[in-house]
């Protein structure tokens, strides 16, 4: 649900406050409400005036207008209160009591509206009608795992650390931290500090961490001149820490282990007063995260137990046998071996699941198959033997080992917006396809049903809904000297309820896509590179293949909010429910 917005304009003007407006945003849509004073037959003919002529949106509450006797509309919609003599303080917490009284009154209104986590969500406009071709990785896209793959990462790469790097043997005594981080954040690798950034490259303070510990919001200040982190001191296009960028992004869901051993690792030399070189440690960690995936290890594990590793397995199978009695042709790209892919696909879908690709590529090694022309692709048998013959086609039930997506398209001729491909890396799966070749993308983000349902809570919805209110005093009320006091109090309130906020979703570090108000940069590269996105595959049983996808128009800073095509069916249903609580308190 898009937070709910309400502002009050205030003027203050020979002794006389000019209450102009008080309209509040629904799924980013304001409105102005009606004059609580005016009759009943007045306000029914206003609001229908409004909805009809104006607004044809989403409605959400009602103008804190105390005038009695207006004659007109606009004495109507305006309120006009003399503060002479009047002590500002008792006025302006009235203004409060009342403002969050009405935005009380709404709450249950608006939590009606709720999020459904199986939707798929648009970024770009894209019709399923257009597309022929669909393509798609394979770890956390086909096969989702369990929390459980990550706690045997996690203690693989500790091992690693102390058996082959030479790490203290005191590190055995950390465990997995399964909610501690969450995907997106920004590694500092020579200050060694783990932190979220926004869509505008600042900091968001509160988030940043040094081991297990928050760094104080003054330190991280000093050390940074502010909040505000450059662009070239960035991670590079593929989230990477490289040529002279100070930071690493994690984007890929794999990364959470890494994340969390690195927050371990410096805990504990911190605890015992080691002196370290942060950059030593985080290759350190990189490469024995690195080893678990490159020697294997992970694969065997896994394929030794996949109950305990691999969940959605039914999902996945009906959504690909959807798109094949649809006559769609499909294809994988991974960066995983065969075998382990195999094994993988015969467990979620069965033995048979060859049978509904049409291509099979495997340890493609993206991101760089999308870039590096110069790899060819090589057949590779069901036990692993590698073939030397040059490929001149690629076939159905043949499976196909590296190569480059330059040659991939010239020997299929999938080009342009016909092709879908889904990967859960926002970086190594979508964003060349969608940058340099035209293909359409879909990202699988499984955070999505837990933040969805998070959103769709009373307490969230609450929270938002005054969080948002209370903006809208503090951005209106600070214009007059008289109001300091109270409107430093309301930001303290504020302050502490963007904590709350934040808390709700991850006590470190709080929502993947939003720091406070702002989209995260996670948030921003999502909306560039992914036409749609999704919680699961599973998502697209709920629609049928000629359903087009829609991005929501909402408004730049610089428009009018008050766009028709905002109308729906929901927002006729919210301004009856609005028009029945204002008649009522009447």
């Amino acid at each position: 649900m898009t937070p709910l917005s309400l502002y009050l304009c205030s003027l203050l003007k020979k002794n006389k406050l000019l209450i102009c407006y008080n309209y509040l945003h629904t799924h980013g849509t304001p409105l102005h409400l009606v004059d609580r004073a005016a009759r009943k037959t007045r306000l029914a003919r206003l609001l229908d005036m409004n909805f009809r002529a104006v607004f044809r949106g989403r409605v959400t509450g009602k103008v804190l207008a105390q005038q009695s006797g207006a004659k007109n509309y606009r004495e109507a919609t305006m309120c006009t209160s003399s503060a002479s003599g009047q002590d500002m303080t008792n006025w302006l917490w009235s203004i409060y009591n009342e403002t969050k009284k009405q935005t009380e009154a709404l709450i249950p209104v608006i939590s009606k509206n709720s999020v459904n986590p199986n939707t798929i969500f648009a970024n770009n406009e894209m019709s399923l009608h257009d597309i022929e071709i669909y393509g798609f990785d394979y770890d956390y896209t086909l096969a989702f795992y369990s929390r459980h793959l990550h706690t045997l990462i996690f203690n693989i790469a500790r091992d690693i650390l102390i058996q082959e790097h030479r790490y203290p043997e005191g590190l055995r005594e950390y465990e997995y931290i399964p909610n501690f981080v969450v995907r997106g954040l920004h590694y500092d690798v020579q200050k060694a500090l783990l932190m979220k950034i926004d869509a505008f490259h600042y900091i968001q303070l509160g988030t940043v961490y040094r081991g297990l510990h928050p760094v104080p919001d003054k330190e991280v200040i000093a050390m940074y001149d502010g909040c505000h982190v450059p662009l070239e001191n960035m991670s590079d296009f593929y989230g990477k820490s490289s040529h002279g960028h100070t930071m690493k992004q994690f984007m890929d869901i794999f990364s959470l282990p890494e994340m969390n051993l690195l927050c371990c690792v410096n805990d504990y030399f911190m605890k015992h007063n080691i002196d370290y070189e942060p950059v030593h440690l985080y290759k350190d960690v990189k490469a024995a995260i690195g080893d678990v995936h490159v020697k294997g290890i992970m694969y065997r594990a896994v394929e030794a137990d996949m109950e305990n590793y691999i969940s959605y397995g039914e999902q996945t199978h009906a959504v690909l046998k959807k798109l094949y009695e649809d006559g769609k042709k499909m294809f994988l790209i991974t960066n995983s071996p065969f075998d382990f892919v195999d094994r993988g696909m015969n467990y979620i879908v069965g033995k048979d699941w060859r049978d509904l690709f049409d291509i099979v590529i495997v340890q493609a090694d993206k991101p760089g198959f999308f870039n590096d022309r110069r790899k060819p692709f090589r057949r590779v048998t069901d036990k692993g033997v590698l073939h030397w013959d040059r490929i001149h086609k690629l076939e159905k039930g043949k499976i196909y080992k590296q190569g480059n997506l330059y040659e991939f398209l010239r020997l299929t001729g999938w080009r342009g917006s016909k092709v879908l491909y889904f990967g859960d890396h926002i970086y190594s799966d979508l964003a060349d396809l969608t940058l340099k070749h035209g293909w359409r993308t879909g990202a699988i983000i499984p955070e999505l049903r837990k933040e969805i349902k998070i959103m769709n809570t009373e307490q969230y919805v609450h929270l938002m809904t005054w969080l948002q209110g209370l903006t809208g005093l503090i951005e209106h009320m600070q214009v007059d000297p008289a109001s300091q006091s109270v409107v430093q109090e309301w930001i303290k309130e504020r302050e502490a309820m963007r904590s709350q906020t934040k808390d709700i979703f991850n006590s470190q570090f709080g929502s993947l896509f939003r720091t406070y108000h702002n989209p995260t940069y996670f948030s921003r590269r999502l909306s560039r590179f992914a036409d749609i996105y999704m919680a699961s595959l599973s998502c697209l049983l709920n629609y049928d293949f000629q359903h087009t996808f829609f991005p929501r128009r909402t408004p730049l800073q610089h428009e009018s909010p008050f766009w028709p095509e905002q109308t729906s069916a929901g927002a006729l249903k919210i301004a009856q429910e609005i028009v029945r609580i204002i008649v009522r308190t009447e």
